[in-house]
């Protein structure tokens, strides 16, 4: 039990139910080790406020690892070479990642190390079910949500149960000499994060414990009103646990027996369905990518590729900064800026605003997301973007368009959510507070809205750009009709 063996931590950055670090404790002293990657192409490289996540996890990690985690920046490869030298550990574990670049990545690195005489163990710590492994009856992958849920992941084998959290007897001999091996302080690492980001920590705690509060709070307090409440975005109805899933500080085989064994009530078997199902969207969302390694490059449908989408950066700006004047959009897209996330029911509104009402590419904002979110996943981003625009395999027709001051009016009915924002619109009247260019000048004015100074103008008509929409739609179809 003294041979050193090393742990490759990735997403996974918890104790329990860590497979890697579990088995690796049974074979000797653990060397747990991050490396901040730099070969990662530049497009997918972590976005600012994923950084700030990453950066306070790995200072929660650090700390129950009584201050032995090492973290390295660079080529993991040679790194990983290199602590194999300087340690002598003759094994080193991981728990897979499965975005196109890591499965390359890792398939080169264990055959190198395994060409070295390095014995390389990797494991699954990140989702229920493996994605080559739910199949239709001919072996091909399924393309729509309901049957790979219902007929692939609940007809295969359960997930498997969570594992302890292991009793580590960690390497705590220092670690120094080539050039791979310099190690980055713990305490370096909030430093480098944008300013912007430091707001982000004010909204959440971020460490493994957090992550089970957060689910505990969920089932025992919001599970009951989950299907309606999960759409109201000025309610704290939903789980907020994606940014840890993301992270790893909580493992999707803990969220979903954790769930069945608490939830599992009289009255409660629809609200904890809808829940487990929200859970296997995030497997799907791998899974597509799995099978679909471009899906974040390429309309999954191709006929989209000839869409006449517009180029209109002013009007993208405007939608980033939350000033499209629609209130609910601005909302959404605020709470994202402030906080570094944004209610499921918004990100679809705000989606659908900007592929559709404003023409914009998906593209752009999913590259907005992916440097804004907290829980940017490079599997749901892209799904999701591509549901929205109408170019996925299981995608919302890109005729559905959401209005989104019937949205508004909907969901967020006497604008608590908006005016939590939206301060600017705080003491405007509910009849108005969706519809801010409707209401008469003397309400804007004892509501102290200045419309085009205090709060934009609306930068589109809806009703017209929606049919500017359906039009540039129909154009896809004309242009297949040609073909064909």
């Amino acid at each position: 039990m003294n041979t050193p063996v090393i742990v490759w931590l990735r997403h996974d950055l918890r104790l329990a139910d860590n497979p890697a670090l579990y088995y690796a404790a049974q074979t000797g002293r653990v060397i747990p080790v991050f490396i901040d990657d730099c070969t990662t192409p530049d497009q997918w490289s972590l976005g600012a406020a994923s950084r700030c996540w990453l950066n306070h996890s790995l200072v929660d990690l650090n700390d129950q690892l009584s201050g032995q985690l090492r973290i390295f920046r660079g080529d993991p490869l040679p790194i990983l070479l290199s602590l194999v030298q300087q340690t002598g550990a003759q094994e080193i574990h991981w728990n897979r990642c499965y975005t196109p670049h890591a499965i390359g990545r890792d398939s080169q690195i264990k055959l190198a190390l395994k060409s070295a005489g390095i014995e390389v163990h990797s494991y699954n710590g990140s989702l229920l079910w493996e994605p080559w492994n739910i199949s239709k009856a001919d072996g091909k992958p399924y393309k729509i949500f309901t049957p790979y849920y219902r007929k692939g992941c609940l007809n295969a084998a359960p997930p498997s149960e969570p594992l302890p959290r292991p009793d580590l007897q960690l390497f705590t001999d220092e670690i120094t000499g080539s050039d791979e091996l310099q190690q980055t302080p713990v305490a370096e690492l909030i430093l480098d994060e944008p300013s912007w980001t430091k707001k982000i920590t004010d909204h959440w705690t971020v460490s493994e414990e957090a992550a089970w509060q957060h689910l505990q709070q969920f089932i025992r307090e919001r599970l009951p009103d989950y299907q309606e409440g999960r759409d109201v975005p000025s309610l704290e109805a939903t789980s907020s646990l994606s940014p840890y899933l993301q992270w790893g500080q909580i493992s999707p085989h803990q969220v979903w027996y954790y769930s069945q064994q608490q939830g599992n009530q009289p009255g409660l078997e629809d609200a904890l369905d809808t829940f487990l199902k929200e859970l296997a969207w995030r497997e799907f969302s791998y899974y597509l990518l799995y099978h679909n390694p471009k899906m974040a490059e390429e309309n999954l449908n191709e006929r989209f590729n000839r869409f006449p989408w517009l180029n209109h950066p002013d009007q993208c700006q405007d939608w980033q900064q939350g000033l499209t004047g629609f209130p609910i959009i601005d909302a959404g897209m605020r709470q994202l800026w402030q906080t570094g996330y944004m209610h499921n029911r918004v990100r679809m509104l705000v989606a659908s605003f900007l592929v559709k009402n404003q023409r914009q590419h998906w593209h752009l904002g999913a590259a907005w997301f992916w440097d804004t979110l907290v829980d940017a996943d490079l599997a749901s981003n892209s799904a999701s973007w591509q549901w929205v625009a109408g170019c996925g395999t299981d995608a919302s027709p890109y005729f559905r368009i959401f209005n989104p001051v019937l949205q508004g009016q909907k969901f967020d009915k006497d604008g608590a959510y908006i005016r939590h924002y939206i301060p600017e619109l705080k003491t405007l009247p509910s009849r108005y507070i969706h519809t801010p260019w409707e209401a008469p000048e003397q309400v804007l004015t004892e509501a102290g809205v200045t419309l085009g100074s205090s709060y934009p103008h609306p930068i589109l008509d809806l009703k017209q750009s929606r049919q500017d929409a359906l039009s540039a739609f129909s154009s896809l179809k004309e242009q297949q009709n040609q073909v064909l």
